[in-house]
């Protein structure tokens, strides 16, 4: 029998919120972009850690019917930088494999709004890809 104790691993679940007037900038931007797709960053408050309230735009993001490209090193040194959002002009809002890829590199809460981008039209995923509540202020 050995003297040390199993710590159990208890992981922390954040309930992520987003401003409704972010959401509502990221769905106008999606709408602006159509048919290519829009790119950028969630960034939170800086005294709520778990409530997105502005997005990140990169310089040089390129952007296509099928593709947001990052320029990642552009990206600033920023930890209030807490994931993605992109939309797809399509009906779905279910991510790719290329996505995932994404998700697995950078960020802890990812955004995927697609057509016709209104407030029913998004969905969240964590870092492996798998959806995730966020609540709307």
């Amino acid at each position: 029998m050995s003297i040390f104790k199993k710590k159990k691993n208890k992981e922390i679940s954040r309930q992520w919120k987003i401003k409704a007037k972010t959401l509502e900038f990221i769905l106008e931007s999606a709408k602006s972009s159509y048919p290519n797709e829009f790119g950028g960053f969630l960034r939170v408050d800086s005294y709520k850690k778990d409530t997105i309230n502005e997005i990140v735009l990169l310089p040089g993001t390129i952007s296509g019917d099928s593709h947001a490209i990052f320029k990642l090193h552009m990206l600033p040194i920023d930890f209030s930088i807490v994931g993605t959002v992109h939309s797809h002009p399509s009906f779905s809002f279910y991510p790719s494999d290329a996505d995932v890829l994404l998700f697995r590199k950078y960020g802890k809460i990812h955004m995927i709004v697609a057509y016709p981008f209104t407030f029913n039209s998004w969905k969240t995923y964590d870092h492996n890809g798998e959806e995730i509540d966020v609540k709307v202020l």
